[in-house]
């Protein structure tokens, strides 16, 4: 089990395939907050029990200068 999948209860090969639902761009695993960043879009969307919200009204803004924690994936 990787590192990705322990924090997020998430399976790696499933966040490799989502996409940001309004840039259709890649999405990167936030640790520290437990979300998928869109960096292109500004988004950040909640992981809630194990599951991606990738509703853009759920989403959060973020700041673009906010630093993603480690470590990334797509």
């Amino acid at each position: 089990m990787s590192d990705v999948q322990r924090a997020s209860g998430i399976d790696v090969k499933m966040l490799e395939l989502l996409a940001c639902p309004l840039t259709k761009g890649p999405l990167v695993w936030d640790a520290g907050r437990a979300e998928l960043v869109s960096k292109s879009a500004r988004l950040a969307y909640p992981v809630r029990d194990g599951i991606p919200v990738m509703l853009p009204s759920e989403a959060r803004t973020i700041d673009p200068d906010d630093a993603v924690s480690r470590p990334e994936t797509r």
